[in-house]
């Protein structure tokens, strides 16, 4: 029969009343419990693998499936592509240069690689504001930056569709490029949101 904690104290000293296998600093069970280095370590391989991800689908389609896209309409870039807007005007030429073909495989690339890119991103940097911003102001306002970016890119989506099916209304026009362009201001505010976030968090571990 093995020996009770009191028994083995009592026989070998305190260090022997300890379950077997327990260090300080380390969880009993290693497969039920995990340090605060172990979880951290964790998110850090989740958030390599959103940034890996993030960066594919951006490539895939910002420099790939956009770009190619312009075959389809005489040259001229997709509205998703113009970090500084457009006019009606250009919709209204845009919409004449390409077929029912084209735009309904703009909107495909807009249900697919449109909608996994903003989201990826978003999933990936609310883990990056998560781990790295430890006040719940920055944080929350962090989030708040992300989900804006979400959304906005998501609604440019619908309203770049609406404006190229709609040809007499210039306000989906307007409203389209409005989102366009907050869609690329909120992401490079996003970005330096990110690395001003682990900068931080680097610098108070080595005052620490």
């Amino acid at each position: 029969m093995s020996k009770t904690p009191a028994q083995r104290a009592r026989k070998h000293g305190d260090r022997a009343a300890a379950a077997p296998g327990a260090r300080a600093g380390q969880p009993v069970n290693p497969t039920t419990q995990r340090t605060p280095e172990q979880a951290q370590g964790n998110a850090k391989l989740i958030i390599i693998a959103g940034l890996v991800a993030s960066v594919f689908m951006f490539w895939y389609l910002h420099l790939l499936t956009l770009t190619q896209m312009t075959q389809l309409s005489g040259g001229l870039a997709m509205p998703d592509s113009l970090i500084g807007g457009f006019s009606p005007d250009y919709i209204s030429q845009l919409r004449g240069a390409m077929d029912d073909d084209a735009l309904g495989q703009l909107n495909y690339v807009h249900k697919t690689a449109g909608t996994i890119f903003p989201l990826a991103a978003g999933f990936t940097f609310l883990l990056v504001f998560g781990s790295w911003l430890k006040a719940k102001a920055r944080r929350w306002s962090a989030f708040a930056l992300v989900a804006a970016f979400v959304v906005v890119r998501l609604g440019g989506n619908v309203a770049i569709d609406t404006a190229l099916g709609s040809p007499t209304d210039t306000g989906a026009a307007v409203l389209a490029s409005v989102l366009v362009v907050a869609g690329w201001v909120l992401l490079v505010l996003m970005l330096a949101a990110a690395a001003a976030a682990v900068l931080l968090a680097r610098r108070q571990r080595t005052t620490a």
